[in-house]
């Protein structure tokens, strides 16, 4: 979920939580999504020079990886051979609505996608599965709509004849760039003041516990994401029961020891050690996890243990 900072007067972050989306919300999202997908349409068969929000389908490889994740969680998608269709990843999220792993796989999911970005060439846009869409209207205002405003204006007002056509044609590839850079600068510097304001809010909670869900993981760290959508690291030489090893094809941190594992979408307890404002950085330290998840590297160690002997014992007859 996206994340809602509340400041006080001075700037200073009082409150930060998942920004809540309502039914008013989800209808006005509605209307925009149908105004958009129209009036790319329409342009479209009209043959006239335009700007589109085209988003390509994902790399496949990204999507075999979120496939093998969520089977973990007991959650599958079918794709046929390298290509998925856009309706799977929707009733996916469908599924995990509500869900303790709702906010982990969502990430996971829009981490697995291209990113969108605006086009002279209609070539559909994957995330929405509309073969046709433009930003032509939005709760907030941007550079696209307004040039589609202008050609759409021009049109209905009989003013585009060839040179305008041929004018429109010169200039909008590279409106088309530039308005995707500076939107990809923007997006940048949103999540760069995010961190900022998620460290500042931290700096007040240093040595309080919290309860989250691991997000990520690194061979350096694990990353915890609170309820509030704020998420640390903990770093691997915090853990202070035995040496740890990343297990990639598992996304598991496993415990050369003992086996003990901790995994993605696994709940635990965290204890706030520090911040720094300097690197966007939120540290934690691990208290406790959750049990129930903890045994199955070594289950699966001992299942891959007894599928061995079984074949052996069966070549051996």
């Amino acid at each position: 979920p996206e994340t809602k900072i509340i400041l006080d007067d001075n700037g200073n972050p009082v409150e930060v939580k998942p920004y809540e989306r309502n039914k008013a919300t989800r209808i006005i999202e509605d209307f925009m999504l149908a105004a958009n997908e129209t009036v790319a349409e329409d342009y479209f068969w009209q043959e006239m020079p335009f700007l589109y929000r085209s988003h390509e389908n994902p790399d496949p490889e990204k999507i075999q990886r979120l496939a093998t994740f969520i089977n973990n969680f007991g959650y599958s998608i079918h794709k046929n051979s390298d290509e998925i269709h856009p309706k799977e990843l929707q009733k996916l999220l469908a599924r995990i609505e509500g869900s303790d792993e709702e906010m982990l796989i969502s990430r996971l999911t829009l981490r697995s996608m291209k990113r969108a970005q605006y086009t002279t060439e209609c070539v559909g846009h994957f995330g929405l599965a509309a073969k046709y869409y433009c930003h032509f209207t939005s709760p907030i205002r941007r550079y696209p709509d307004l040039q589609i405003h202008r050609i759409i204006k021009e049109n209905l007002h009989g003013g585009m004849n060839q040179k305008r056509l041929k004018h429109y044609d010169s200039i909008l590839p590279e409106v088309a760039k530039h308005t995707s850079q500076t939107e990809r600068r923007a997006d940048d510097a949103e999540r760069d003041t995010d961190k900022l304001k998620m460290v500042q809010y931290m700096e007040n909670h240093i040595g309080e516990e919290y309860e989250g869900v691991i997000s990520g993981m690194t061979s350096w760290g694990i990353y915890v994401e609170l309820p509030n959508t704020i998420e640390g690291m903990v770093p691997v030489t915090s853990l202070k029961d035995g040496y740890y090893t990343y297990d990639e094809n598992h996304y598991e941190m496993v415990n050369d020891l003992n086996n003990k594992t901790y995994k993605l979408g696994q709940r635990v307890t965290i204890k706030v050690a520090g911040t720094d404002r300097m690197l966007r950085t939120i540290d934690f330290e691990m208290v406790s996890a959750a049990e129930n998840v903890q045994s199955s590297h070594m289950e699966r160690s001992e299942q891959s243990n007894g599928k061995a002997n079984r074949r052996k014992k069966a070549h051996s007859k």
